[in-house]
């Protein structure tokens, strides 16, 4: 049975297009076909859909039916955006997209080459598939961390590796689009730095708690310790 992985809708509900997905943002206008693949609550696929307009057309992809009912409650208002229920692994779709794209979600998937084609196959000749993921082995904080945050964040990375997702994504992202047939793959770099006092500092490093209140118990057998790192 393959594994799968549920967010936190905490974390998902707090993200933004303009913030959180700033190279999509730049590409909308009016009128285009969006695709996005691991929507979670919708919170950047409602941002899509003001951006495309009446005009567009915005359908948000998940696995989650949890997550799809805090999207379609939140989000109903856009009559051109849909949520649906569906796993990018299996996604059998025309080529009928402007834009696909998958936000901080191949991460997620044992499969990555074959999430990457499946979005390749849902874009239109001409499109665009962008995907947004980052190298959770490269993260780092300053000045370091507790012990016991550290001792999380370590059994963090081994459940991930032992599940079979990439804690390097962000690296290996380009050599999985041309393997899927795209041509003219562009890399951005984008170094997140959130820096204390800064405005998002307060509800960024709530974060790390929430990931620890929600998978902490299943990575972390040692409830004291786990304590330690929420505190």
């Amino acid at each position: 049975m393959k594994q799968t992985h549920q967010s936190d809708p905490r974390v998902l509900g707090r993200r933004t297009l303009e913030r959180d997905h700033r190279r999509l943002a730049a590409m909308l206008r009016p009128g285009l076909s969006v695709l996005d693949a691991g929507c979670g609550t919708g919170s950047i696929t409602a941002g899509i859909a003001a951006a495309v307009g009446p005009s567009g057309r915005v359908v948000g992809l998940d696995r989650d039916e949890s997550l799809l009912a805090i999207a379609r409650q939140e989000h109903g208002a856009f009559a051109h955006l849909t949520f649906e229920a569906g796993d990018l692994l299996t996604l059998a779709v025309e080529a009928r997209f402007d834009i696909v794209t998958a936000a901080r979600s191949i991460q997620w998937i044992s499969e990555p080459a074959e999430a990457i084609r499946r979005m390749a196959a849902a874009t239109k000749p001409g499109g665009s598939v962008v995907v947004l993921d980052y190298n959770h082995a490269l993260n780092s904080w300053t000045p370091d961390p507790p012990a016991e945050f550290r001792t999380f964040y370590r059994a963090f990375l081994d459940w991930r590796a032992a599940h079979g997702w990439d804690n390097m994504m962000g690296d290996h992202l380009p050599a999985l689009l041309q393997g899927a047939g795209l041509r003219g793959v562009t890399l951005h770099e984008d170094d997140e730095v959130t820096q204390r006092g800064g405005p998002d500092f307060a509800a960024a490093s709530a974060i790390w708690l929430q990931v620890i209140e929600s998978l902490g118990p299943r990575i972390l057998p040692d409830e004291a310790g786990r304590r330690r790192a929420e505190e």
